[in-house]
């Protein structure tokens, strides 16, 4: 059997749809507030609205998703918030925001003060390694809303940034002959969970230890990369004209940067996790639209800026390489293939 993202209860198509219409009833609102203007509304990786002092303020919110069911599952807890504070400030650190504050939102169908307590140790070794403050957050005790046996929760937050008009990056420069440098995942991170879920559990448990792999709980749970720290030093010392956190959606998320060609033709090697996932019966261009094959974050700058960000990147320990270049035909190519 063939497995989709779709199939496992996830369409991307439709979701955009959804998004769009969202967006036209949200843009209704930016002129509420005569105190500030919006500078970057809906579709982005973060809204931006200018303060007075002439400051930019950005904002943005996301959740970890169906990972949460690994982590109970597993009956580990230590380790989601990490992907929690990773999944905000790996966001808005695209548009060239430096991560300033951050809240978290846990809803949970019982109160458990243990294993709240380990969801925010993880927060707290995510807030220390992208060095944003967590200054708030609630926790929800919903039974009627949150359902499962046992200990059932979701978990997101909110972080806020602030960004100069001189630094801010959008991606409206990108031009053909730019180069895309790949900077390494450290596995699945927080996305298309849905779908390794489905690829993955018809046929292993959790507690299950593969070649190469390892326990397969563990390496599901293993927590996203953080990358502020790095890219924040690059778009002071580099000529960037884009930032992608490779999400959900995959590679297909580039497009959202500038509507130009995206080809990519040299990927790193695929991890095994995600070798397993392809061999359950999921198509290689499904991989690309739902996982990051690899590659966590994207950089896109001038030719002549390859070999400084690739030392920026080794100087904090995450190894990338140059996996593309920016050419005229629109769409996202991966070796050769038109995947968006």
């Amino acid at each position: 059997m063939v497995l989709t993202y779709k199939k496992a209860g996830v369409d991307i198509s439709k979701i955009k749809k959804s998004q769009a219409a969202i967006g036209k009833l949200i843009e209704s609102t930016h002129k509420l507030q005569k105190m500030v203007k919006i500078t970057q509304g809906f579709g982005h990786y973060a809204g931006i609205v200018e303060i007075p002092g002439g400051k930019l303020l950005a904002t943005h919110t996301d959740g970890v998703g169906t990972k949460v069911v690994i982590a109970n599952m597993m009956k580990k807890y230590n380790t989601i918030g990490i992907d929690c504070i990773a999944m905000n400030v790996n966001d808005i650190i695209c548009i060239g925001a430096t991560p300033i504050s951050f809240v978290d939102y846990i809803a949970a169908n019982k109160n458990d003060q243990q294993i709240f307590k380990k969801i925010v140790e993880g927060l707290v070794i995510g807030a220390k390694k992208s060095a944003v403050p967590i200054v708030g957050g609630e926790t929800a005790i919903m039974p009627d809303v949150i359902e499962g046996p046992g200990f059932a929760f979701d978990l997101a937050g909110m972080v806020v940034g602030l960004v100069s008009k001189k630094d801010m990056i959008l991606g409206n420069k990108i031009s053909s002959g730019d180069i895309i440098i790949g900077a390494e995942s450290s596995g699945i991170h927080s996305n298309g969970y849905s779908l390794a879920r489905k690829a993955l559990l018809s046929k292993y448990s959790v507690k299950d230890k593969i070649k190469g792999i390892g326990v397969l709980g563990d390496a599901l749970l293993t927590p996203t990369e953080i990358y502020v720290k790095p890219i924040l030093e690059i778009i002071q010392k580099c000529r960037i004209t884009g930032l992608a956190h490779i999400t959900g959606g995959a590679f297909t998320k580039l497009t959202r940067l500038k509507k130009i060609g995206y080809d990519i033709n040299a990927l790193p090697k695929t991890p095994p996790i995600m070798e397993l996932i392809e061999g359950q019966g999921v198509k290689l261009e499904e991989m690309y639209k739902t996982f990051n094959m690899g590659v966590g974050f994207c950089v896109i700058a001038r030719k002549d800026q390859g070999e400084r960000i690739k030392a920026i990147f080794k100087k904090y320990r995450v190894a990338s390489q140059e996996i593309g270049q920016i050419i005229p035909k629109k769409g996202v190519f991966i070796n050769s293939s038109k995947i968006a």
